[in-house]
């Protein structure tokens, strides 16, 4: 499926010959939220302004609707793409007051995780740096405080859509004020991938997430069945040499572990994390309550999370427990999928 371009493209077919420093006045206004169309930009040339307003668009979306969780902390945006799909993103009050963004890399995905509603879509295609970016600069205009961080753990797989998001990624950190330590990719760890990410040094140095939830591999094949044959093994491999290259106190790698009653959550399970941690050192477990996408699985009880993270804890594992925001308006950790339902439309300004 043919992805919209961006406009970078549009410019550069619009004036080949012309310097990039142009599109750069461009870009820097786009971070300027009180900037408003290509025509409010005053140090770009008339000719520049009006080729763009007229071939190019402000924002990569051309509809919006958001939803608020009761607790006010939460709120979900459901934006319609300029080619008609759509794709959720999520605005999360965080511990210091200020916001967490998390942001979509694909319309649906392919990865198909049991737990996840995203994968119920199926991959529809993936995003361009603008549709990804796009997201950031939404809420930016809608949030009363600063954006401290950014989480790629929206719809989508990134590490199947690199370059896209590592171009996002890169125009994020030049032109915010989101350092690399505050801005984490989730994968579910697709190591081709991954191992291009640690022989390229234009990736940039952002934190990452790997989406395991089980450190069996049988376990996790069933939830996870985009999975590879002795994949704990392969990863361990490319954990230890990322950490040998980027790790530092400030930068780790995070192991995402939904919590599934009775699936992953036995005294085994968390025994074989807690090695699989210990072995590789600079790696924290982000434990994460169930939220219902799937029938045929249940959150894992206080009592038995409780357990499973004592468990990890005397082990000397490191390991925190996810606070659950915005289940109540499907915005939580698994949640994502395209339901337009109960709006309340937002006309890209904070009211």
């Amino acid at each position: 499926m043919q992805v919209p371009k961006t406009r970078f493209e549009i410019f550069t077919e619009l004036f080949p010959l012309e310097k990039h420093f142009r599109f750069k006045q461009i870009e820097e206004n786009l971070f300027k939220p009180e900037k408003e169309d290509f025509n409010s930009i005053s140090n770009l040339p008339n000719h520049i302004k009006d080729a763009m307003q007229k071939e190019a668009k402000w924002y990569a979306f051309k509809d919006s609707k958001t939803f608020e969780s009761k607790s006010k902390d939460t709120f979900k945006a459901l934006l319609t793409l300029e080619d008609g799909h759509k794709i959720e993103t999520v605005l999360m009050e965080n511990a210091r007051g200020q916001w967490t963004v998390c942001v979509s890399s694909q319309v649906g995905c392919a990865m198909g995780c049991k737990f996840c509603a995203t994968g119920k879509m199926g991959l529809i295609r993936s995003l361009n740096a603008d549709e990804i970016v796009d997201q950031y600069r939404f809420w930016q205009k809608f949030a009363e405080g600063r954006i401290s961080n950014l989480v790629m753990m929206g719809m989508g797989e990134p590490m199947t859509n690199y370059e896209n998001v590592k171009t996002a990624l890169i125009t994020l950190l030049k032109y915010t004020d989101l350092g690399p330590t505050h801005i984490t990719v989730s994968t579910v760890g697709i190591l081709p991938a991954l191992e291009n990410l640690l022989n390229d040094p234009t990736w940039p140095d952002v934190r990452i997430a790997i989406s395991l939830h089980s450190a069996i591999e049988e376990t996790r094949a069933k939830i996870v069945p985009s999975t590879v044959k002795d994949f704990i093994p392969k990863l361990k491999d490319w954990v230890a040499r990322y950490l040998k290259e980027h790790g530092n106190r400030h930068h780790h790698i995070t192991f995402e572990y939904v919590m599934l009653n009775g699936v992953n959550d036995t005294e085994a399970h968390a025994k074989a994390l807690a090695k699989l941690a210990k072995d590789l050192g600079q790696v924290k477990i982000n434990l994460i309550p169930y939220n219902f996408t799937n029938m045929d699985l249940s959150r894992s009880t206080d009592d038995r999370i409780a357990k499973f993270q004592a468990i990890l804890e005397a082990d000397g594992a490191l390991a925190t427990l996810r606070h659950n925001m915005g289940d109540d308006i499907e915005a939580a950790c698994g949640q994502l999928l395209v339901m337009d339902t109960k709006p309340t439309d937002f006309p890209l300004s904070h009211t």
